[in-house]
């Protein structure tokens, strides 16, 4: 049984870029449409398996050619792929706008992933003493259940609240590990977050709603770690940014592959905490690379990429 099960997204991207975004009835030039593999579970499922990770994937996509190009794309890049279902629905896609400076506008159209039911999860087989990867491109009470199931089964659950949207407190409480940007925690917490002292009140509020750790991305500024006992800020690397398409997904990907790492997260506080500060430092590595590429899964790093990074 592979190690991490992610229960979520796969879309297929459709993604231009062009100098600005467009305004309200404005038309703009772009360059060739591309088609890329995308949804945010599968990119965190991609991200996982390519540092090296045994991963599992979990959704559903539609009986029609996108859905194919999907499931090709999980299989070729060794992601277990026996419990992503054909719908009559369409396969879930994403038109994304990049800009001159990397920045991108997103419009989903959820298709077959609107379909992802607690059924679907309920007889899974769930990968023991490993890791369950959820996001919020599925309906939200899938992902409640899937939740309550790996508590159930001592399973580790990393949350992902993206797209940004209110969540019942019980899967805040749930989570082990919650990983919103900036924007996603300000909605969740109903809090401003435009630096590293409001993510920290904002992400102390979301502990006292029970979330274990918090560990907020926060793109060039790298990312924070909170929880009942400390904070700690991570720096980002540096890099050349040529598209944020994915950066957070190879975030949760590093962060999870490494975590699996770390025997010690089941010793002592202050080793638990080291454990997940470089877990985290690793995740920013993983998302600060995923800049330096266009496009979704194609920017996600190999495990050989990061330590080239790392010894730089």
């Amino acid at each position: 049984m592979p190690d991490i099960l992610v229960i979520g997204s796969l879309n297929a991207d459709l993604v231009v870029r062009a100098s600005h975004f467009p305004q309200p009835g404005e038309t703009i030039s772009g360059e060739d449409l591309q088609v890329i593999p995308g949804g945010k579970g599968a990119n965190q499922a991609v991200a996982a398996a390519r540092l090296g990770a045994s991963v599992a994937m979990l959704g559903r996509v539609g009986s029609d050619n996108f859905g194919d190009f999907l499931l090709d794309n999980l299989k070729s890049n060794n992601v277990d792929m026996q419990l992503v279902q054909r719908d009559d629905a369409s396969t879930g896609t994403a038109i994304i706008v990049v800009d001159s400076s990397g920045q991108n506008s997103i419009v989903l159209s959820p298709g077959a992933n609107g379909k992802v039911t607690s059924a679907d999860v309920s007889h899974a087989p769930l990968p023991a003493g490993g890791l369950l990867l959820l996001q919020l491109e599925i309906p939200t009470p899938t992902v409640l259940s899937a939740a309550q199931r790996a508590k159930e089964n001592n399973l580790r659950v990393i949350l992902n609240p993206a797209p940004a949207k209110a969540l019942p407190q019980e899967l805040i409480a749930l989570a082990d590990f919650i990983i919103p940007n900036e924007s996603e925690l300000s909605l969740l917490t109903d809090l401003p977050v435009n630096d590293i002292t409001s993510a920290e009140t904002a992400a102390k509020q979301l502990i006292e709603h029970g979330a274990q750790n918090v560990i907020v991305t926060l793109g060039s500024n790298g990312a924070l770690i909170v929880n009942k006992y400390t904070r700690t800020h991570v720096d980002a690397f540096k890099v050349s940014v040529v598209d944020t398409t994915a950066a957070g997904d190879a975030f949760i990907g590093g962060f999870a592959s490494k975590l699996l790492d770390s025997a010690s997260l089941l010793a002592n506080r202050q080793e638990r905490d080291l454990a997940i500060q470089k877990a985290v430092r690793y995740g920013c590595a993983c998302g600060a690379l995923a800049t330096t590429k266009f496009g979704a899964q194609p920017s996600l790093p190999t495990k050989k990429e990061i330590e080239n990074l790392f010894h730089t």
